[in-house]
């Protein structure tokens, strides 16, 4: 039954009978619409259709790109994650292929409808279907049959999908991507629930099938807004969204290469100190962060330096630049009233505060002009490189007395209330910094800890206080279904074999970075930490030392493979590091492995974790050899992996022509790598290096070269394509691999 209500609002307001019609007939108007408005509160709109709740409508359906559907219903909310996005990557969405103007997904079949709680969306997912995605997931890897609760917040809680970075938006086995376009609290129910109808199931056959059904709600909402990428596989989803996204950030050379942070306490002689100790040891460093302790006031933040601990900020930033550092600040965007910016950014700011501080509404044009000019008149332009913008994604939900953070009910200048602002918080403060880094044309790699949707052309890496070695792990994995990366960075440790293995993981990753925030000494010093700031060594600790320095080698060794990974993950969309399902979606066997992963085109990375020196790795179809001993293994079979602590756990695809670069202790402007190419079977594919000035956006205006690698009739030869005139490399030697 349809009703519709035909009177004007002020004829509601103030006639004593209007006109209702039901089919035709005539009723007292007023009568009968209050009765409407008890029995379908929320749902009754003037001159509009009025619905019972249990009614369900289909959206209004929008091609965007080739592969890239819109689905709008119901009523726009004022702020929508794609206000903030960047440009999509027209041309290169445009290449992709189109499925033949087919679709994976049946646009069709979302039904929509209201209810007290806010919007439902509803479908059927595929008996098949394996789902995948929704953010920086920390619990789990496949999300079928889970209710993932995108709600940021700085502790996971459970496994309802509380994280970092939750996003709404996952990944299909069946060869679409579903994102639903909302700063809200949305809960998915992914084949979760059982509908009463399925029931009857029992009776006939005494079994019950797992459920198929999709309920997706947004909370407090009176429309939706879903956006579906199409595949045909999910790594064509992954490349569309990043795509549409803006690109992937190509982070600046040295953003590749190995962070050391120093202990909170320290003040410019300890930093200093601690500075010359990677130098004379000669251990790789590009990157030296401090932490709070620089801040006259850190909790919440001065951004201004500590006049005791740092009495002459400009010496020291030219003491660390003469030594080839990159200097990283921490901080938080919780305003103290000491902080010089205080009293202009309080009037855009949220009407409550965090550790006293003023919170900035980054959304007004005003608070990102007064944060940024800030940061860079004092910072930026005094050689500052990059940020760690911490403690942005919320309170512990698990601890009521923890609610440090804004709450709900915040409301902020630009109209946006606190649930959406929390869940945007991270994002637009990444995006207020690294607009201040783009506008004087420099590239960074951030930190920071909490992200939204379309982040994908941000510099950025997202890092945890939590700190279990599986989780990290599958952390990697999860982050490259959505556009983000994360820096399994090394803290805490609790034997000589953890310390090494998180090691390895962490350079195995988008981000080479050790945290010492309350260590005196390195880690590899004393893994224990009131040890450690006691001074009392490991006997062995020259050992570690060395053992640390090879593994740094390593890293830098892999920059050029890296650089270019990423370069391909601006210009096409795809991940750098990613789970072993986007590149063999027909392998049943990797389906739900989450504890390895692609690092590239070209090499898998098995990580072991809690010291252990044996572990099982799933080897895909095809030959591998390990990176280590150059052993050949037979793909499409488990193989019993057994390294020591001198082995990271990397496996080379068969023909591969794998650039190694020699090592270099920390990236210079003028730097040239030195390259050692190393064949691994017979590649029939050239390997594809990015070279460019390391450190602008000039690569944007074309001002790049690729350095085409190729291997055939038994030697090698590359070509180099472009105008650039820097280069980066030079090809130095090709060596066959041999068992």
């Amino acid at each position: 039954m349809r009703f519709y209500l035909t009177m004007k609002k002020n004829e509601f307001d103030n006639c004593s009978i209007s006109r209702i019609t039901n089919d035709g007939v005539c009723l007292a108007a007023k009568k009968i619409a209050l009765i409407l408005l008890i029995l379908y509160s929320g749902t009754v709109c003037l001159g509009q259709e009025v619905r019972p709740y249990n009614s369900t409508s289909a959206g209004i359906v929008e091609k965007l790109f080739p592969g890239i559907w819109k689905i709008t219903y119901g009523q726009p909310e004022k702020y929508l994650p794609t206000d903030f996005k960047e440009a999509p990557m027209e041309d290169a969405l445009r290449q992709l292929p189109d499925n033949g103007g087919e679709q994976s997904f049946d646009l069709s079949s979302i039904r929509f409808k209201e209810m007290p709680k806010g919007v439902v969306a509803e479908y059927k997912l595929d008996p098949s279907e394996l789902i995948y995605g929704f953010g920086l997931q920390v619990n789990t890897f496949q999300q079928r049959g889970m209710r993932r609760d995108i709600r940021c917040n700085s502790w996971t809680v459970g496994n309802v999908g509380f994280s970092h970075a939750p996003l709404p938006f996952y990944v299909s086995s069946a060869g679409y991507g579903l994102l639903v376009n909302t700063a809200r609290y949305v809960t998915f129910y992914m084949g979760s629930q059982n509908k009463l109808a399925h029931s009857s199931q029992i009776a006939d056959n005494h079994t019950y099938k797992p459920s198929a059904e999709v309920e997706i709600v947004v909370e407090g909402a009176k429309g939706m807004e879903i956006y579906v990428f199409d595949g045909p596989a999910m790594m064509q989803v992954i490349q569309r969204y990043n795509l549409f996204s803006g690109g992937g950030a190509i982070p600046p050379l040295w953003g590749l290469g190995v962070k050391y942070r120093a202990k909170t306490t320290f003040n410019d002689k300890e930093v200093m100190k601690f500075a010359q100790y990677f130098r004379d040891k000669h251990i790789p460093c590009d990157m030296f962060g401090l932490e709070p302790g620089w801040h006259s006031a850190s909790y919440s933040c001065s951004y201004a330096w500590h006049p005791e601990k740092f009495p002459k900020p400009d010496s020291l930033l030219n003491s660390m630049h003469s030594m080839n550092y990159k200097l990283n600040l921490w901080e938080h965007a919780y305003v103290h009233p000491t902080s010089p910016i205080f009293e202009q950014i309080t009037p855009y700011s949220g009407d409550y505060a965090v550790w006293k501080g003023a919170v900035p509404d980054f959304i007004t044009k005003e608070a990102r002009e007064i944060f940024a000019s800030y940061h860079e008149k004092n910072f930026l332009k005094n050689g500052v490189s990059a940020f760690k913008l911490d403690e942005c994604d919320a309170a512990f939900y698990h601890e009521a007395k923890g609610e440090w953070s804004f709450p709900d009910i915040a409301s902020f200048p630009s109209g946006i209330d606190g649930v959406q602002y929390r869940q945007l918080f991270g994002l637009l403060y990444q995006k207020t910094i690294w607009d201040m880094f783009r506008r004087n044309n420099r590239r960074t790699l951030l930190e920071v800890r909490a992200s939204h949707l379309f982040a994908t052309p941000y510099g950025a890496v997202l890092y945890s206080d939590m700190y279990d070695h599986a989780d990290y792990i599958r952390m990697v994995l999860n982050s490259g279904f959505s556009g983000l990366n994360w820096s399994p960075e090394i803290r805490q440790m609790t034997s000589e074999e953890d310390l090494i293995r998180r090691l390895q993981l962490t350079v195995m990753s988008p981000h080479t970075n050790v945290d010492c925030w309350f260590l005196n000494n390195p880690p590899w010093y004393q893994f224990d930490r009131d040890k450690n700031n006691r001074n009392e060594f490991l006997p062995n600790y020259s050992e570690l030392e060395q053992k640390v320095k090879k593994l740094f080698e390593l890293r830098m060794s892999l920059i050029p493979y890296l650089y270019a990974a990423f370069a391909e993950y601006h210009f096409t969309g795809k991940p750098p590091f990613r789970a072993l399902v986007l590149d063999y979606p027909n392998d049943k066997e990797v389906r739900n492995i989450q504890n390895q992963y692609m690092m590239g085109d070209h090499l898998m990375c098995a990580p072991f974790i809690d010291g252990a020196s044996i572990r099982n790795v799933y080897l895909p179809e095809g030959v591998w050899y390990d990176f280590n001993t150059k052993k050949k293994y037979e793909g499409g079979k488990i193989h019993s992996i057994n390294m020591s602590l001198d082995e990271i756990p990397i496996f080379v695809k068969d023909a591969t022509i794998l650039p190694l670069a020699k090592s270099v202790e920390f990236i210079t402007p003028d730097l040239i790598f030195k390259i050692d190419c190393q064949i691994y079977g017979n590649p029939k594919q050239p390997t594809i290096l990015f070279e460019d000035d390391g450190e602008t956006f000039d690569f944007e205006k074309g001002q790049y070269n690729l350095l085409e690698l190729n291997w055939g009739n038994n030697k090698g030869k590359f070509v180099r394509i472009g105008k650039n005139k820097k280069k980066l490399y030079e090809i130095t030697s090709w060596k066959k691999v041999t068992e």
